[in-house]
């Protein structure tokens, strides 16, 4: 009965931005940091824009209205970048 079982909660907490990563606090106390790079739309957002942002799915997920982009937790924790979008000439 001495052992504490301790729970991931992968629900996001609180977001961050530096001028090339972004950090997303965790529910159960980690932080996930990723390079802003991975993600095209923030980073070419203003901070205004990256700052207007919102949970979604049930607390897993990170909606910017303005810039159309959706980021979960779970693709941040496998260290998933955003599809690279083919370009057309």
């Amino acid at each position: 009965m001495g052992i504490l079982a301790v729970r991931a909660d992968e629900r996001v907490k609180d977001v961050r931005f530096t001028e090339e990563t972004i950090s997303v606090d965790l529910m159960d106390g980690r932080t996930i940091t990723v390079p802003l790079v991975w993600y095209p739309r923030l980073l070419n957002a203003t901070l205004e824009q990256r700052l207007k942002w919102e949970t979604c799915g049930g607390g897993f997920g990170i909606h910017w209205e303005e810039i159309d982009e959706d980021l979960s937790t779970e693709g941040m924790l496998r260290g998933a970048p955003a599809p690279r979008t083919k370009v057309v000439s």
